[in-house]
């Protein structure tokens, strides 16, 4: 067993570290201030290859494997997270959707300009009134010869003000609960999609969060992600890559909080000496350092498995719960480390807090995973296979251009 970084993965968090630093760090405060999205920086990110960073090069891609999308992930959520929410939607939800389920003719058509980052996508789930439970979503879509009839809103959508098209999952026949189902990719350009963007969010504001709006809009039954009846495994299946980005992500903010913790512990004084030498700051840090370590470890189990082409939902759902718990718990203990100035957001780990609660909520809450943990261990879960799958890394066929 190795547990070594390969020279490819140091390339990696090298090269987005010192991106996310040069790029993201020095106007990340302003934005959160003034709650506006950097529309330049997916331009940036595609310059760098990131919005494509784990798709072959045939695609548009970097060619590189399923834990250097991970390792990305970490790095930018590690000076903001609105930063990593375009990779885990952009590519984790959308791109890698499409890199399982659709038809060479759609990969072509959109797979390739978002890898080159000259398209952006996301994916739209939840809805109003349906977010936990997934089945639940009202909007339709209704077959007209060779065209769907979609009709629905759908809610807390990132990049909904940006993105150039959307995965959609919609209901083709009421009557057939989650069998009865199908995802789509619709363009923004489609008559009658409307989107608008939410203000007033607790965290992540420098991230585009919105509302997808579809009455009466045409989609040509082309544009049908896998098969009719099969949208709750394409929405499923994504959100096994959106969750494992996101945990990935959350490991690189509760690094964050370690080192800024770290760094203020050793400067602040606190009768008499520095409040590092203060054993309950210490527990707080050694917690952190835990959380980061155990953290990292369960998102290279489910990375490694992904490079193999083993279904990993188990494995995902146990990372994305634990690594967003540690983040909110260490983004808690860095602003009680940092005393009244913790509470100030002259200091970043104000904003980690605010930021790390989205994560226990969204793509699956804490008590969505906890619920998938205990029905496996009982037994009562199993995970079936699919008929289209994650491709297995390949590096040679991934690095091929043809």
């Amino acid at each position: 067993m190795d547990f070594s970084w390969s020279e490819e993965h140091d390339m990696v968090r090298r090269m987005v570290r010192e991106f996310a630093l040069r790029e993201i760090a020095p106007t990340i405060k302003e934005h959160d201030r003034e709650q506006t999205f950097d529309r330049s920086l997916l331009d940036k990110m595609a310059e760098q290859g990131l919005l494509g960073i784990c798709l072959p090069v045939k695609y548009g891609g970097a060619g590189m494997d399923y834990i250097s999308l991970g390792i990305a992930c970490e790095e930018l959520e590690r000076v903001d997270t609105s930063a990593r929410v375009i990779m885990s939607v952009h590519v984790g939800l959308n791109s890698l959707a499409l890199f399982q389920w659709a038809t060479e003719e759609q990969k072509q058509r959109y797979l390739v300009p978002q890898a080159l980052g000259e398209r952006i996508g996301t994916y739209a789930l939840t809805e109003p009134n349906a977010g936990s439970d997934a089945a639940a979503i009202q909007t339709t879509a209704r077959k007209e010869g060779d065209t769907y009839i979609l009709n629905g809103e759908k809610m807390w959508i990132s990049l909904a003000d940006v993105a150039d098209s959307f995965i959609i999952i919609a209901r083709t026949d009421p009557s057939k609960g989650h069998r009865g189902m199908a995802a789509f990719i619709v363009d923004r350009d489609f008559p009658g999609v409307t989107t608008g963007t939410i203000h007033g969010k607790l965290g992540v504001r420098a991230g585009n969060t919105g509302f997808i709006s579809m009455q009466d809009v045409p989609v040509p039954a082309e544009n049908m992600l896998g098969e009719d009846g099969e949208g709750f495994k394409v929405a499923m299946s994504a959100l096994d890559n959106g969750r494992y980005t996101v945990a990935w992500g959350a490991i690189g903010l509760t690094q964050a909080c370690l080192e800024a913790s770290v760094k203020y512990a050793n400067e602040r004084e606190a009768f008499g000496v520095c409040i590092g030498q203060h054993q309950l700051v210490q527990q707080m840090i050694a917690k952190m350092a835990q959380r980061v370590e155990a953290g990292r470890l369960l998102c290279l189990k489910a990375g490694w498995m992904k490079n193999q082409g083993l279904r990993n939902t188990r494995e995902t759902a146990m990372a994305k719960w634990y690594a967003c718990d540690a983040s909110f718990d260490s983004a808690a203990d860095a602003v009680q480390i940092h005393g009244a100035y913790g509470y100030s957001d002259e200091y970043d780990v104000e904003r980690y807090l605010r930021n790390s609660k989205g994560a226990v909520i969204y793509e699956g809450s804490r008590e969505i995973q906890q619920l998938l943990q205990g029905q496996y261990a009982l037994g009562y879960r199993q995970d079936r296979p699919l008929r289209c799958e994650l491709p297995a890394y390949d590096r040679e066929a991934w690095e091929a251009e043809e």
